[in-house]
């Protein structure tokens, strides 16, 4: 789906800026002077921001800005990428990342990810919510993780829909289903912040609005940085927004402000779909 932008309607503009009544006013992940580069080419020049805890924060852009690359930056899913370099400082609740002593598997652990196309295993959904919690070692017995998949399907809004089919293949629910099962395994393993890369791209408007609704039931509980190629889906959702373009974070800030007073040109640009 394209980034083609459209200026938001009369009829979204009372989603703007989704209420901030669960955040903490502490930030959890700090970027400071992040490039990031893939061989010889840079993709992101210098990106300064400060996410904020318990707050959805949507990255938005047209194609190619870089904000997906970005978002890769916070689990350090861009070092499964051979030929990236990711320079700067980032860091979680003080702590920087990217340190040699951090162990990548228990910050991904702690930073969940949340894929454009539902990507559930080739398993049951019970296995698909049993399997991180297992390896991470985070029950002790069966009763345990019983608890565990319950708790994160109700969490994800999906409980009732399949508390009586948890041997079935999570490949069979639909897209929709399987978008909240992956959110439901990536809350298994109890993560502070949860990255979602356009999570609902590939879904019916009717999914795509259950899933809205539950980042806003989520946001109370973590930190969330959702890539959306929608403004009005990032002005129904976040709290903060930040604006990429061609690599560099243009603005940053209160989603109200963002839409309907930017301060950059390149941003009042995209929001109003001169370009996109």
């Amino acid at each position: 789906m394209s980034d083609t932008a459209s200026e938001p309607t009369e009829d979204d503009s009372k989603f703007v800026g989704a209420p901030v009544k669960a955040g903490t006013g502490e930030v959890k992940v700090k970027g400071r002077d992040v490039c990031v580069f893939y061989g010889e080419k840079q993709a992101l020049f210098d990106v300064n921001i400060d996410i904020m805890e318990r707050e959805v924060t949507a990255l938005i852009g047209p194609s190619g800005c870089g904000k997906s690359t970005f978002l890769r930056c916070l689990n350090r899913m861009n070092d499964v990428v051979d030929i990236c370099r990711v320079t700067g400082d980032i860091t979680m609740d003080g702590e920087n990342i990217y340190d040699r002593s951090v162990d990548v598997v228990y910050l991904r652990a702690r930073v969940g990810m949340v894929f454009q196309k539902p990507n559930p295993f080739p398993k049951s959904i019970y296995e698909n919510i049993a399997y991180g919690p297992r390896i991470h070692g985070l029950t002790r017995n069966k009763a345990e993780l019983d608890e565990i998949v319950e708790t994160s399907l109700q969490k994800a809004g999906l409980w009732k829909e399949v508390k009586d089919r948890l041997d079935s293949p999570g490949t069979g629910l639909s897209g929709g289903q399987q978008q909240r099962l992956c959110i439901a395994r990536a809350i298994a393993v109890a993560p502070e912040v949860i990255l979602m890369d356009e999570p609902c791209s590939a879904l019916d408007p009717i999914a795509t609005a259950k899933i809205e609704d539950l980042i806003h039931e989520l946001r109370e509980n973590y930190t969330i940085a959702i890539v959306t190629h929608s403004m009005q889906q990032a002005a129904r959702v976040s709290q903060k927004t930040a604006f990429f373009h061609l690599g560099n974070l243009v603005e940053y800030g209160e989603t109200e402000q963002i839409f309907t007073n930017p301060k950059d040109e390149r941003t009042q640009g995209y929001i109003t779909g001169r370009f996109g």
